[in-house]
């Protein structure tokens, strides 16, 4: 899981590079080339980003609880989120919304819920 929790960061971290220089490619808007499409790319690449992150904690520090973990990970994730899209403000290719913001913090939620739901294996020593 920490794989591909780190894959999808870096893979995150690619499309946001590539939207702040105005670099996305023609297919990546057309995804979200419907109302609101936007808000449902933020909800759906955070909460996952959240789920892989959160089930990797989760399976690296299995001695401490549960919960604070996932709201461990949840919040340093929703800071790391805001940040960037706050930062949006500076680039002319970006806008900044509320809107956005309240799309990822609604898919950290889910994909933190989600992942502390699923039975992580114990690690064997």
């Amino acid at each position: 899981m920490k794989y591909i929790a780190a894959f999808f960061l870096v893979f995150i971290i690619g499309i946001v590079i590539l939207a702040d220089t105005d670099h996305l490619p023609a297919f990546v808007h057309a995804i979200y080339a419907f109302p609101n499409g936007d808000k449902l790319g933020h909800f759906s690449l955070f909460g996952a980003l959240n789920f892989f992150l959160t089930r990797a904690f989760l399976s690296s520090l299995p001695t401490r609880p549960r919960g604070w973990v996932t709201l461990s990970a949840g919040l340093i994730l929703s800071l790391a989120i805001t940040l960037e899209e706050f930062s949006q403000m500076f680039f002319s290719a970006r806008t900044f919304s509320l809107m956005d913001l309240f799309a990822s913090f609604i898919g950290v939620v889910i994909g933190g819920w989600l992942a502390h739901k699923t039975n992580v294996p114990k690690v064997e020593k």
